[in-house]
């Protein structure tokens, strides 16, 4: 139940950036806030700081992964942005397989072909519109998050509040520069959604999702956190209208097939967590 309040929440992602309030705003203001008001959750609850070297790829690959992936929401459609960055266990897998040797199984390789089939179909219909940079984002996006699984799997035995409060403090002195650039400062009704942006969309339900891995494996944590890209564009479009085209459907569909398929079912011995970030 914690992990799927932690989803839930999660999901409101697109509520909070299609909002009309947020208009003209950029993805890495957006991100600035929406850190900057984790922190303020995050923070008081670090108990073991811990000092690593892997803390830094960790926090740079978090920090991009809040630039593109809101940049992509922004510019372009909330399914499109969330369901290619659910391309990031394709990468993690490769990277796995590739370089550290791991065991790959039929599952495995259909996420992969899955994906990238739904990839291709988003890609081709998107390139020829205006929107196509928003899939360009999308998909580094789902690369940042790649790196930020893999740094954290070299972190394993680390708390995951203090490396969650030290990803979002790092984001919002590195995105810090654009609010100043832009002189974009919230007002009214603006502080309010970009309080629930940082608190109940992020910093909370990273808490709860902590808290419930401790009582349940983490391939069935990671099936349970697909309800977030099955219900983010659904309240974008219930809210304000933000509806995906149809062949964002087609494919992203095809992406999340693949990752049921790989994550819902049997556990393996070498199964790895991957915590659901943004």
């Amino acid at each position: 139940m914690l992990v799927l309040a932690a989803a839930l929440m999660w999901s409101t992602g697109g509520f909070f950036v299609k909002s009309p309030y947020f208009v003209g705003w950029t993805g890495p203001v957006l991100a600035f806030w929406r850190a900057a008001f984790a922190c303020l959750v995050l923070w008081p609850l670090v108990r073991r700081p811990r000092w690593n070297w892997r803390l830094i790829p960790m926090t740079a690959f978090f920090a991009g992964m809040n630039y593109t992936y809101l940049t992509s929401m922004v510019t372009g459609t909330a399914a499109n942005a969330i369901w290619l960055q659910c391309t990031a266990p394709v990468w993690v897998l490769l990277v796995g397989v590739l370089v550290f040797g791991e065991r790959a199984e039929w599952r495995d390789w259909l996420m992969v072909a899955l994906a990238m089939l739904g990839v291709g179909v988003i890609i081709y219909y998107e390139s020829r519109g205006v929107a196509f940079a928003a899939v360009e984002w999308g998909l580094v996006s789902g690369i940042m998050y790649a790196g930020v699984v893999l740094s954290l799997r070299q972190l394993r035995g680390y708390d995951s509040v203090w490396l969650g409060a030290v990803n979002h403090l790092v984001t919002a002195l590195v995105l810090a520069p654009f609010v100043l650039t832009e002189s974009r400062f919230p007002s009214g009704m603006q502080w309010v959604f970009l309080a629930g942006f940082g608190i109940v969309q992020m910093a909370v339900p990273y808490v709860l999702f902590a808290r419930g891995l401790r009582s349940i494996a983490g391939h069935e944590a990671t099936g349970i956190g697909l309800v977030e890209p099955l219900l983010l564009p659904a309240w974008a479009c219930l809210a304000w209208g933000d509806r995906p085209a149809p062949w964002t459907l087609v494919g992203g569909g095809l992406i999340l097939i693949g990752l049921a398929i790989r994550y819902i079912g049997p556990r393996r011995p070498d199964d790895t967590l991957v915590e659901v970030l943004d």
